[in-house]
């Protein structure tokens, strides 16, 4: 099972302290370029503009906790890179638990759990603790020390093209700029990682791929300022791989145009994986899709998930885990999906007869010589493949008008056209 190397590699990213910049970012990067060696780390310069937005400072932290006025130290960042909210600003001093206690974050209704916390564009400083631990906290004085820094750095970016006999492009991408969270960060640039091996180690693909490792938000508002126009003419169809890991639903975020080829391959493939699949609106969206489908930008980009950001009660806090959340079972599940979207797009042409009327299949052998129900099963489905292939269809709509799972049509479809009875035909 795949989703065990999936997991194990998310074991491996586990700890590693990442935010939109900074070291934890390019450690992380190389950690997967260990597996895709033609990954390229990219960055840009702090105060590059992009579109309406600017490359924030890079952030570096080394430490920061709280001593208790008994001695105590907690919310060490050493021990849980949660417990400081993201981008917080250096800080050092003695605060009574009133003046504390406005730099608190914590959820009542989640008291176990740290929750995650950011302030990217506002300069501030906080810690993030559980709701109990909050509230055994005593008058006195508390010691802080934040030794953090915000300097002018880099935005980093992990890229891979992946040329193909075509050079329209199916375009994938995940963000690399959580910390330990599991199904919000790691599942989706861990699944997309064994998705990249995959399409590098198959030398026959049709289209060609771009796949980016971004931090969210200003990562793909900053690589689609340096890529848009390339973008717009070669893009086919793509996907926003993000919560692909647990192992309790699957989940389908249309792109905002709805009826775009990956909107219409991702509907194909979970109504064939879990008929119970949830299907979300536009209005839902929360992650980069927003600025892939942005107007303007207006590319095909749609998503396949396991459950959705925001939709399972650990999202955001520190019960997101790699134990109860996300398992190798439910990352297996999450890799087969998208793989199977992809190979769909890889397969989906339209197709012509080459014959009038219906060709003689006994000569050719493609009638078998004893009939049992599974080859009657199998020689109608040939048939009803054949009918709708009038230069008209692809692939896609007649596995959808047959009402089958469209790889069950790869087969055929192969052996039909090595017959010459039918003849491929690009979908442009």
């Amino acid at each position: 099972m795949i989703g065990q190397e999936i997991h194990d590699l998310a074991k491996r990213l586990w700890h590693i302290d990442r935010s939109i910049t900074g070291e934890g970012v390019r450690e992380s990067l190389r950690v997967l370029k260990d597996l895709i060696p033609p990954l390229k780390i990219k960055q840009l310069k702090t105060g590059t503009k992009v579109f309406d937005w600017e490359i924030p400072k890079e952030w570096k932290i080394k430490r920061a906790y709280i001593i208790c006025p008994n001695g105590e130290k907690i919310c060490e960042f050493s021990k849980n890179n949660l417990h400081l909210v993201g981008y917080s600003q250096p800080f050092r001093g003695t605060l009574s638990l009133n003046q504390l206690d406005k730099h608190l974050h914590s959820l009542p209704d989640q008291p176990d759990a740290i929750p995650y916390i950011t302030s990217y564009y506002k300069e501030r400083w906080g810690f993030c603790i559980s709701h109990n631990q909050r509230k055994t906290l005593v008058e006195g004085d508390y010691k802080i020390l934040i030794d953090s820094n915000l300097i002018d750095g880099v935005l980093n970016y992990g890229e891979i093209l992946i040329p193909g006999k075509s050079k329209k492009e199916i375009f994938l991408s995940s963000y690399i700029c959580h910390p330990s969270m599991a199904n919000n960060e790691l599942s989706g640039p861990t699944v997309l990682t064994f998705i990249c091996k995959w399409l590098l180690e198959n030398k026959s693909n049709f289209y060609s791929y771009r796949i980016v490792f971004i931090p969210e938000t200003i990562g793909a508002i900053a690589y689609l300022s340096l890529n848009l126009n390339e973008m717009k003419s070669r893009v086919t169809a793509g996907y926003n791989i993000s919560c692909v890991g647990d192992d309790r639903a699957y989940s389908f975020l249309p792109s905002r145009n709805g009826m775009t080829l990956s909107d219409k391959v991702a509907r194909h493939v979970l109504q064939h994986t879990d008929k119970s699949f949830v299907t979300y609106k536009w209005t839902d969206r929360g992650s980069d899709e927003r600025q892939y489908c942005a107007p303007g930008i207006d590319l095909p980009v749609a998503s396949i998930m396991r459950t959705k950001y925001g939709e399972y009660p650990e999202y955001h806090t520190s019960l997101d885990d790699l134990e109860c959340v996300v398992t190798p079972r439910g990352l297996d599940g999450g890799y087969w999906a998208l793989r199977r979207a992809i190979t769909l797009l890889e397969s989906n042409f339209i197709y012509k007869v080459t014959n009038l009327c219906e060709p003689n299949m006994g000569r050719r052998g493609l009638y078998p010589t004893l009939s049992t129900k599974e080859s009657n099963i199998n020689v109608r489905t040939m048939m009803n493949f054949l009918t709708y292939c009038d230069g008209q269809h692809d692939l896609l709509s007649i596995a959808n008008i047959l009402e089958v799972p469209a790889w069950n049509l790869y087969k055929i479809a192969a052996t039909l056209e090595m017959h010459n009875l039918i003849a491929r035909m690009p979908l442009d």
